[in-house]
C-alpha cells in the first residue's frame, strides 16, 4: 500500500469542500481534498433534470469568485455544477477524484485514511462530503407489489423513468413539492404527507429582492448556536423538514396536485393512508429524508451516524478532526452554499493555529 502524508486531508469536493481548500490555501497551508465522483460538481450534477437552486446567484458563489450570473437569477443544478468546476480550477485546487475513503481512524499518532490501495496520513482531516447522503424509505416498502415503480430524489431523474399510471409522492418538504409538480405535466399525482408550512412570499417575483437580503442576515447572524432564537430554530430545523420555499401550496393545486394523508403501511401490497384508504397507483417516490453514511468513520463516538458534539465544525475531544457543511453546524446557513465559506474561514484558522512549527507551506493562490 502506497501511502502519502498531508498537513490537511478534506474529504468531499462538492461546495464545502473547495470552500476549505480556498481557505486554507489562502494561509498557504498544505492540503489535499479527496472526491469520490469522477468530476468536481457531480453530487450537483446528478440530479434531477429540473432542480434549480433556491437561493439567487447573488447568494451562490463561493468565498473569492462570485457566481458569474445575473443576481436575481435562479442557476440549474447543472450550471452550478460547471461553476464548482470553474471555481476548483480558478484556485488550484489540489482536488483528486475518482477517489474513495473506505475507512478513517487514528494509529494514537494520527489520523489515517485509506482508499483502496493508498493510504493519506494527516494531522488534520475536514469531512466535507456531506452529512445526509442515503435517502431513508420506510421497512414497509419492501412490500409493496413488485411492478410498483420505487424511486428516491437520488434516483429520480425526470417523468420518463416512470410506469404510466398514478405516482404517489411521499414527503411533502421541498423535494417532495419539486418532484411532484415536475411529474404533474404527465402523471395523475398524489403528495403524502405533513404541510411543512412555506415562505410568506414567491422568490422569483421581484418583492423578493426586498425580503430576501433580511432573510440571509439572519440566517447568518441572528439563527445560530450563540442565540436562543438560533438554538430553538435548530432543534425545529433537525426534527422537521424546513418551510417549502420555491413551490407554494396554490401551485400545486393549480397543477393538479392532490394533497393525501400520511402513508403509513402497506395493504395487499399497496401504500396505506393514515385515514384508511388504499392507493392504486403505479409508481410511489420517497421523499422521506436523508440519513448520515457513517460506515467509513472508524472513531468510537462518530461511527454511529450520531450527531458528534463540535463547536463551529471542531469536533470535541478529537483535535484535528472537523467536520464542514452541516445542517446548522453554527448557523442556519452553514449547509447552504453562502455559509460554508464562512464557517471554513474559521476551521483554516484553528487549522494554522495548531499548525507544527516549520511544516512546509503550500503555494499561494493562484492570481
Amino acid at each position: 500500500m502506497s501511502v502519502e502524508r498531508f498537513e490537511t486531508v478534506i474529504v468531499g469536493g462538492g461546495q464545502a469542500g473547495l470552500a476549505m481548500g480556498y481557505q486554507l490555501a489562502r494561509r498557504h497551508r498544505p492540503f489535499v481534498i479527496l472526491e469520490a465522483a469522477e468530476q468536481v460538481g457531480d453530487s450537483w450534477r446528478n440530479r434531477w433534470e429540473s432542480l434549480r437552486l433556491f437561493s439567487p446567484a447573488r447568494y451562490d458563489g463561493l468565498p473569492g469568485m462570485p457566481y458569474p450570473g445575473p443576481d436575481w437569477s435562479f442557476p440549474t443544478h447543472q450550471e452550478f455544477a460547471d461553476y464548482l468546476v470553474d471555481y476548483a480550477a480558478r484556485w488550484e485546487l489540489p482536488v483528486r477524484t475518482g477517489v474513495t475513503v473506505r475507512r478513517l481512524w487514528h494509529d494514537g499518532e494520527r489520523y489515517l485514511l485509506d482508499a483502496g490501495d493508498h493510504r493519506y496520513e494527516a494531522d488534520n482531516v475536514v469531512v466535507a462530503a456531506g452529512h445526509d447522503r442515503i435517502p431513508t424509505v420506510p421497512a414497509f416498502a419492501a412490500e409493496l407489489d413488485p411492478r410498483i415503480v420505487q424511486l428516491t430524489p437520488a434516483d429520480y431523474r425526470n417523468p420518463a423513468q416512470l410506469a404510466d399510471g398514478d405516482v404517489l409522492v411521499v414527503g411533502a418538504g421541498n423535494s417532495g413539492a419539486d418532484i411532484a409538480l415536475d411529474l404533474a405535466g404527465t402523471h395523475r399525482v398524489l403528495l403524502s404527507g405533513r404541510h411543512p408550512g412555506q415562505l410568506p412570499w414567491h422568490i422569483e417575483r421581484w418583492t423578493a429582492r426586498l425580503f430576501t437580503p433580511l432573510v440571509m442576515f439572519a440566517f447568518r447572524h441572528v439563527l445560530t448556536v450563540r442565540t436562543p432564537m438560533g438554538r430553538a430554530m435548530r432543534r425545529q430545523a433537525l426534527a422537521h423538514s424546513g418551510p417549502l420555499i420555491r413551490i407554494k401550496s396554490a401551485d400545486l393545486t393549480a397543477a393538479g396536485v392532490d394533497r393525501t394523508a400520511r402513508t403509513v403501511g402497506v395493504t395487499d401490497g399497496r401504500p396505506a393512508l393514515a385515514d384508511g384508504r388504499v392507493l392504486d397507483v403505479a409508481n410511489v417516490v420517497w421523499c422521506t429524508g436523508f440519513r448520515p453514511d457513517p460506515g467509513w468513520i472508524d472513531l468510537p463516538g462518530l461511527d454511529a451516524g450520531g450527531d458528534p458534539e463540535q463547536r463551529r465544525g471542531a469536533v470535541t475531544g478529537r483535535p484535528g478532526l472537523y467536520l464542514l457543511g452541516r445542517l446548522f453546524q453554527d448557523s442556519l446557513s452553514s449547509s447552504m452554499i453562502r455559509g460554508v465559506g464562512r464557517d471554513a474561514d474559521h476551521i483554516a484558522g484553528q487549522i494554522a493555529g495548531r499548525a507544527r512549527t516549520g511544516r512546509p507551506a503550500a503555494q499561494p493562490l493562484a492570481a
